[in-house]
């Protein structure tokens, strides 16, 4: 009888400090998970290449590159999870880091069991049918509005002319969170506990980092956007009408 067993999720630890490395990948073995270590971003590219990498624990400062440069670079060209570790606890980092894509920001000295918990909300977000604090028969859900069609089963976004868009994990389940919510004006914290499953500090600044990636994306004008309107002082609103297709 064939082994169906899933095989172990790998994750890539991008840290200067060999103890770090160490400590995070000892850790994350006795786990269950598959660890591969780069020391800067030379080694992180080799690894990349090489290797099926399901999400990537990037330290902030690094040799050469940095990473914040790491991260963008990544997210040019790829939807990996990256949660950021950083000694420095700087808002402006946080946010820049979030504006380029990083799914989650985490500050040394950390607890093992936090970052393992993160690691995993990170990784259910990016799996197809990530519940979103829905119902599984909502995952087969196809929307359309304005000329795009999102499907939240196959986590795919399509433009009028059929492209895929490429969104982030953290793009895409907003998106799909204000297209349910259609109409109805979503202050911030809301917004952060259907996208994240959890309370991240009532950081409002993460929720703006996100709806301005998204709007550069989506939004014909993203300066005066018409699909994803603020609300001054609560949030926002999707105000598109966005019709539901059941499969």
């Amino acid at each position: 009888m064939a082994n169906s067993q899933k095989p172990p999720e790998h994750i890539l630890v991008v840290d200067d400090d060999p103890r770090i490395r160490e400590m995070l990948a000892r850790y994350f073995e006795e786990q269950g998970y598959c660890v591969d270590v780069a020391g800067d971003g030379q080694q992180m590219r080799s690894c990349l290449q090489k290797l099926p990498i399901d999400i990537i624990l990037l330290d902030l400062v690094l040799p050469g590159e940095d990473g914040l440069a790491l991260a963008r670079d990544i997210r040019a060209s790829s939807d990996v999870p990256i949660v950021m570790l950083t000694g420095r606890n700087d808002v402006v980092d946080r946010i820049v880091g979030l504006e380029i894509g990083a799914d989650d920001y985490i500050t040394k000295p950390f607890h093992l069991r936090e970052v393992l918990a993160r690691l995993k909300c990170a990784l259910r977000r990016r799996q197809p049918g990530a519940s979103l604090n829905r119902s599984s028969e909502l995952e087969t859900e196809i929307y359309s509005f304005e000329g795009w069609r999102l499907d939240v089963g196959r986590r795919q976004l399509l433009a009028d002319d059929g492209k895929e868009i490429s969104l982030t994990t953290g793009e895409f389940d907003m998106l799909c969170v204000l297209v349910n919510h259609a109409g109805r004006v979503l202050q911030r914290e809301l917004l952060m506990d259907l996208t994240r499953g959890r309370n991240l500090e009532a950081f409002d600044r993460t929720i703006d980092a996100q709806i301005a990636r998204l709007r550069r994306k989506i939004e014909r004008d993203p300066g005066n956007p018409a699909l994803i309107k603020s609300v001054r002082g609560v949030g926002y609103v999707f105000s598109a009408t966005a019709i539901r297709h059941d499969v």
